[in-house]
């Protein structure tokens, strides 16, 4: 009985979209504005397959368009590395894996390979290499687990020698593979008194949906073995299951050995919440569809798109370029960032290599059942894994383009995440300058210039919650970082219904949004590597603080102005800011050895948005191993070992291997190659609105040119003119 009532949850835990399975075997997608894209699978793997076995069974539906959106179609079983920072190719994945096969290490031992990246040139090779160079030598660098260890590898790929370097002496273990969470959903299902307890809950096994969720690090206990917490849904009558969650049961699973620990129910009064309400679906709402809120609107471009994408990976687009490529880790990578100077011509370095090194998720609810969720979405899970194919009308707009991610499973086989990553032209009417005299000068001025921009964008789906990052590029040389945030609550159940039931002095430690449903306080941080080449790799960090000072008496009608005071940090600490709204400063990396006609050095200032600081104690366990948040700014001197704020293997860590640890080294950073660290954050007080779904909230901050033109480097941007834009039809744009 217990093996039929497996095989059937099996089979729905496959056939939910929502599920993470979804995200390694690559299933089709069909939305209300896209052809149904078949997503592709490289090799000839089981798990390929397997997917492919199943899409033969299962026909989609294909949603016919008079116009449907152009997709980036790609093939990369031919693709080949024109850039020394290009990503592996297929080619390259399936020869490490068999490398690796051969090596003595792999050869009778169990393993899994947690990571296969390109292992980065040296900084110094990469600048000065130019197109039509020889290649520079294309290494992978490897994280794998054999018999229960922890490795980091070097393969050559030309030579195929293998360097594998010393054991990490520190704790914590490689991101998870996608193989490792979805066996973990499904694991518990061996285990008699988990079936039991299911049942007793009043939930069909055919109903569940479990997901894998990382534990931290609480003490000893947990050590020496890599553990996982698994938790569970109801999936009866709606497909956003996380609205019903089977509150109070945890199940604590060895995940190397796939057995479970523990069972903890604590949950057993509490109801499970009803479905009613919960279907965030289009076809779901009851709405009529031919009555729509606001008419279709859409940007045309009928000379196409002023970007290029050269060689795959090389963007080019007004006065900007730079290279990008996918990442199962970061997700998105910018590198050799480069604007042209409008008097020179020249193509001038802002920043080598910038990307999301971090993000730290903690919920703010200490019982038995939620303590543990501080998730590290990039360490723990991969921010790229979890990335989603983008849809095309929704997602990006129209002359998107679409970019591929081709990583590597558990067992080495390549595969392509389709359509990760789009890049596109914006324009929403917003102004890059303007100016109107006024009558009472008698001059009839009225000069006004629209701002369009080019954006890179990916979104990831980490299980129920949804992450939009885009790198968004100016004429005027700024560079904008947003993180949008969506997706499903994750949420507790309860047995109120009305908040006239509960008690005053209780602590709900949420928002009651729904009946039986509480939405826990809850923070995002998201912190971003960004190594700043300004005109050269050697820079300085400047605080540059903004004081009230008093007039001495009888100097000016005036008690009071500003005064702006430059403070160049010496080493680490001095950079390690935390903002302060009356105490007011901006924050410059400037190349002191190359200034402006009139003097002044040559920089970028960091501009913050609304932001977030961290609360929590510093000595609370989830706030040492997410000790990156103590500060929104840091600066370090470049270290290629230092890319990952939490470390490089943070799941279960304790903490050791951090950026606050590394700048507490507080090494010299004036007048070097340096690394600025920003960390945009968010508090969370759930709402109703936020029930079933969430409307997107975002935050951003820019990275602004100050002092690095002459002048204002956008007076040359002509304004539109009629002729130049297109006269659409009504059934046109529909």
């Amino acid at each position: 009985m217990e093996s039929t009532n497996f095989f059937r949850f099996l089979l729905i835990f496959l056939s939910g979209a929502l599920l993470l399975l979804f995200t390694w075997i690559h299933l089709p997608y069909a939305s209300p504005s896209s052809n149904t894209d078949f997503l592709d699978c490289a090799t000839n793997s089981p798990w390929c397959t397997s997917r492919n076995r199943f899409l033969s069974k299962k026909p989609a539906t294909v949603n016919i368009l008079k116009k449907p959106p152009r997709l980036t179609r790609h093939h990369h079983e031919s693709d080949v590395p024109h850039h020394p920072l290009d990503p592996l190719t297929i080619r390259e994945l399936n020869k490490v894996r068999k490398i690796l096969s051969s090596h003595q290490l792999f050869k009778s031992s169990p393993f899994a390979l947690h990571s296969v990246v390109l292992e980065e040139p040296d900084k110094s090779l990469v600048l000065k290499w130019q197109k039509g160079d020889p290649m520079l030598p294309r290494n992978a660098a490897v994280v794998a687990r054999v018999n229960g260890q922890s490795h980091v590898l070097t393969v050559d790929i030309d030579t195929g020698e293998v360097n594998v370097q010393e054991a990490n002496p520190l704790s914590g273990y490689p991101t998870m593979t996608m193989e490792d969470m979805t066996s973990a959903t499904w694991a518990p299902l061996s285990n008699a008194d988990f079936n039991r307890t299911i049942i007793e809950r009043g939930v069909d096994l055919k109903d569940l949906a479990c997901l894998p969720i990382s534990l931290g690090w609480y003490g000893t206990k947990e050590e020496n073995r890599r553990l996982i917490k698994v938790q569970c849904y109801s999936m009866e009558g709606t497909a956003n299951f996380y609205m019903r969650p089977i509150e109070g049961l945890t199940v604590l699973l060895d995940m190397d050995t796939k057995r479970v620990v523990e069972i903890t129910d604590k949950g057993k009064t509490i109801p499970i919440p009803k479905a009613a309400n919960t279907d965030y679906r289009y076809s779901a709402q009851g709405v009529n569809q031919e009555k729509k809120l606001i008419n279709p609107i859409s940007i045309e471009q009928p000379k196409g798109p002023s970007f290029t994408v050269e060689d795959d990976h090389m963007v080019k687009w007004a006065n900007w370029e730079f290279h990008l490529k996918p990442d199962p880790r970061a997700g998105v990578i910018i590198s050799r960032a480069r604007v042209q100077d409008p008097d020179t011509g020249e193509m001038r370095n802002v920043m080598y290599k910038g990307f999301t090194s971090e993000l730290f998720v903690p919920y703010m609810d200490p019982t038995d059942a939620w303590y543990f969720k501080t998730y590290m979405d990039a360490g723990e899970y991969g921010f790229g894994l979890q990335a989603m194919p983008l849809d095309p009308l929704n997602d990006c707009p129209r002359n998107a383009y679409y970019m591929d991610g081709v990583f590597a499973a558990g067992d080495g086989s390549p595969y392509v995440r389709s359509n990760m990553i789009c890049v596109f032209e914006r324009y929403t009417g917003d102004i890059g300058w303007r100016h109107a005299e006024s009558p009472i000068t008698g001059m009839e001025i009225r000069e006004v210039r629209p701002k369009v921009t080019l954006v890179v964008r990916m979104a990831a789906s980490v299980a129920n919650y949804d992450y939009i990052v885009d790198w968004e590029f100016q004429t005027d040389g700024l560079i904008r970082i947003k993180v949008g945030l969506s997706g499903i609550l994750m949420v507790k159940g309860s047995s109120y219904v009305n908040m006239n039931q509960v008690p005053g002095q209780e602590n709900l430690y949420g928002t009651l949004l729904s009946e039986n449903v509480i939405g826990v306080i809850h923070d995002h941080f998201i912190t971003f590597y960004l190594d700043m080449d300004i005109d050269g790799s050697d820079n300085s960090f400047v605080k540059v603080n903004i004081q009230r000072k008093r007039t001495s008496p009888g100097e000016s009608p005036r008690r009071s102005y500003l005064k702006a005071t430059r403070n160049v940090a010496k080493t680490e600490k001095d950079a390690q800011i935390q903002l302060k709204l009356y105490e007011p400063s901006e924050f410059h990396v400037i190349n002191p050895n190359k200034n402006t006609r009139v003097g002044n050095p040559v920089g970028y200032k960091v501009v913050p948005g609304g932001t977030a600081a961290s609360l929590l104690d510093h000595d609370d366990p989830p706030q040492k191993r997410g000790a990156f948040t103590n500060n929104q700014i840091w600066v370090t001197p470049y270290n290629r070992t230092e890319e990952w704020a939490g470390g490089l293997f943070v799941y279960q860590s304790h903490g050791e291997d951090t950026l606050a640890v590394w700048s507490d080294r507080d090494r010299p950073i004036e007048n070097k190659d340096i690394v600025v660290w920003y960390t945009l954050g968010f508090h969370h007080i759930p709402c109703q609105e936020d029930f079933p779904i969430m409307p997107t909230v975002s935050s951003s901050f820019d990275l602004k040119p100050v002092n690095f033109y002459e002048s204002n480097p956008i007076l040359g941007l002509p304004p539109n003119v009629e002729k130049d834009l297109p006269v659409c039809k009504p059934s046109d744009t529909a």
